[in-house]
């Protein structure tokens, strides 16, 4: 018995096939997180793109000296004049995000300097970060966004619950300078790409 299959329907199955397809792959690359050679990376989309108007945001902290006050979060606007580096990670403690906490702390005056504001937020409780960034010595404020309220705005929520690893750097008057969505921590060259842009921004160039 044979079939008939019109042209239409041809390029109908066609399509499916290709939607299934990316379908496929995206979740290949969220599942595997990996970059390099023979692994599909999903291309994130979505949050402030550069020129535009950074989103603000309030997130109760923590530092290395303890739970900041609950009447008084950190707020972007507060440091509008200010080049400010707001860098979401998934977890504290982990194996990755020690390490690029770590390199934030030893690189801190080559990367960012006196006059820049560095932030970190992930999901994680603002007594998990204390407790992180003592053991770290982290010269610096990490935020904490259990509800991933301030992550979705920037393109930094993960489906699982978790944030993706992005940078952001926002310039003076509050518009994003530079952003790197797929942020290595491994990478000697992101790090590069991190104080090219934080130059950049405080120079205002």
């Amino acid at each position: 018995m044979s079939y008939y299959v019109s042209q239409d329907g041809m390029m109908r199955l066609l399509h499916l096939l290709l939607a299934l397809t990316g379908w496929f792959l995206l979740g290949t690359a969220s599942a595997s997180g990996q970059t390099g050679s023979g692994t599909v990376r999903a291309i994130l989309s979505g949050g402030p793109e550069v020129g535009q108007r950074a989103p603000d945001f309030s997130l109760p902290w923590a530092s290395r000296d303890g739970v900041g006050p609950i009447e008084s979060p950190y707020q972007l606007a507060g440091d509008r004049g200010k080049t400010v580096v707001v860098a979401f990670y998934p977890r504290d403690f982990t194996k990755g995000c020690t390490a690029q906490m770590r390199t934030f702390a030893e690189q801190y005056d080559s990367l960012f300097g006196r006059d820049v504001v560095l932030v970190g937020i992930s999901t994680d409780s603002v007594q998990t970060h204390g407790r992180f960034a003592a053991s770290l010595g982290l010269p610096f404020r990490l935020l904490s966004d259990p509800e991933q309220r301030v992550s979705k705005q920037y393109a930094s929520k993960h489906p699982d619950g978790y944030n993706r690893r992005t940078i952001y750097v926002i310039g003076p008057d509050g518009r994003v300078r530079y952003r790197n969505l797929r942020f290595n921590a491994l990478d000697p060259k992101d790090y590069a790409d991190l104080r090219s842009a934080v130059r950049s921004s405080t120079r205002g160039s």
